[in-house]
């Protein structure tokens, strides 16, 4: 173990940071293309039922994402934090923030899923629900309800991994449960016969066995920490710590999902296929997004592991590298799909409200992404260093604090347009606030080495 930790040291702090961020981060992007891949696929199949269970997949990525947020919460909190300690070669104090934060988030994600099941229709009004969706929704809601213990386990351990360097125990995890959900979506809908629920008991089925793959290298000890219940902290400050370090992943995620259930209800006036149509333009999105988001949570490791060594000149070099390379893919993709973007609503769905509104949606998000990654990017850096209140600040302008009041005031305005609109406007503010931001940390960063040598 000792040899392997010091491998691990070894990797982290010497190998040439452009290198390192692309070694953790290509496994990273492949797990979230394949995810997002199989949560297209999930829309694909569901919208050839009928409109209203196309528009449930709205409302239920809505769901998913409370799970989420409180999975990355736990996972970016104890992450950052093993990340930096093993820099600082504290291994059994990494430990404690493993196995904390995956007891924390087990009890966290089964208790959410009993409440939802418990108030379900409350929970998917919420959420934006209308009349008409509600019904495939509660279906489809429950067993993404019933699998909350997995998932919400699963981004802490996907994010644990990642931050020890072990980028590809987490691709293995992530991509089996995806692939296996592609392959059971179409069995179990149209080859069973079982409609939406089919869909739902898919996700459930690939959430635990990818949670469990996920499990293994912990359980069979390839990794420098270890998951066990003596290792469950006594002490209130350590988790403070990891909730106030995860507190920019909660409100990045809850804010999300509080946007998009805003998003739903403003959606819904102008009837079940503007619904349907934001649905299938915020996958789309999601998609394009994850090229380059994968290689920031590449960035994510490589930024703590070496604050935590006190080798700073490497964090400011991986920063501008994954912030200009993550820009750079997104102006190229966006490019694309710009222009291909009727052709992608139409896979969906094509019936001419549904594709007017969904392309006109996915148009404003492809001329505003490729800005994207300058704040994912920031609020990573801020939150993998332990910078708190940066991290907090980026994270809310770019996930709700902007997008909320636009989703209330646009449309009163634009009408459906500025529905479309509201998300890629709080992009653009949020990549404009969060660039000077990091020039200035690192600007002063750099004075207070020098004044130490």
């Amino acid at each position: 173990m000792q040899d392997a930790t010091g491998r691990q040291y070894k990797k982290m702090t010497e190998t040439p940071v452009g290198t390192l961020v692309l070694e953790l981060g290509i496994p990273t992007t492949v797990s979230m293309l394949i995810t997002n891949i199989y949560n297209m696929a999930d829309t694909f199949f569901v919208s050839k039922i009928s409109v209203s269970a196309s528009g449930a997949t709205g409302i239920v990525f809505a769901l998913m994402a409370v799970f989420q947020a409180f999975g990355f919460m736990f996972g970016h909190g104890a992450g950052s934090n093993i990340s930096r300690l093993l820099g600082a070669k504290k291994t059994e104090d990494a430990k404690i923030f493993t196995s904390t934060s995956v007891i924390l988030a087990l009890a966290v994600g089964t208790l959410t899923g009993a409440l939802g099941l418990l108030f379900p229709e409350p929970l998917l009004r919420a959420l934006g629900s209308t009349d008409t969706i509600l019904k495939d929704a509660r279906i489809y809601g429950s067993f993404i309800l019933l699998s909350g213990p997995a998932m919400t386990v699963g981004c802490v351990l996907n994010n644990i991994l990642r931050y020890e360097g072990e980028a590809a125990f987490a691709m293995a995890g992530l991509c089996t449960g995806g692939i296996l959900n592609m392959f059971l979506d179409p069995a179990l809908i149209f080859g069973l016969d079982m409609g939406i629920a089919g869909a739902g008991l898919s996700t459930a089925i690939s959430q635990y066995i990818s949670t469990a793959i996920l499990l293994a290298p912990f359980l069979r000890r390839k990794t420098v920490t270890e998951i066990h219940y003596r290792y469950f902290t006594k002490e209130m400050a350590d988790i403070r710590n990891i909730l106030f370090t995860g507190l920019p992943s909660l409100a990045r995620q809850g804010l999300n999902s509080a946007s998009t259930a805003v998003m739903n209800l403003q959606a819904a006036a102008f009837g079940d296929a503007a619904v349907a149509a934001m649905s299938i333009a915020g996958r789309c999105g999601n998609l394009l997004f994850s090229f380059a988001l994968g290689i920031a949570q590449g960035f994510q490791p490589v930024c703590a592991f070496n604050y935590g060594a006190g080798k700073k000149e490497r964090v400011k070099k991986a920063t501008w590298f994954t912030a200009l390379l993550g820009m750079g893919i997104m102006g190229l993709f966006c490019v694309i799909c710009d222009v291909a973007a009727p052709g992608i609503v139409a896979l969906f769905r094509d019936e001419a409200d549904v594709l007017a509104s969904g392309v006109g949606a996915f148009r404003w998000m492809c001329r505003t992404l490729f800005v994207l990654p300058v704040s994912a990017v920031g609020s990573m850096l801020f939150q993998s260093i332990g910078k708190k209140g940066r991290a907090l600040w980026i994270a809310l302008l770019q996930s709700g604090l902007i997008s909320i009041p636009l989703l209330l005031i646009l449309p009163k305005q634009f009408g459906i347009a500025g529905i479309w609109a509201a998300q890629p406007l709080a992009y653009l503010a949020a990549g404009a606030t969060a660039l000077p931001v990091m020039y200035d940390f690192f600007r002063k960063q750099m004075r207070t080495e020098k004044e130490k040598t």
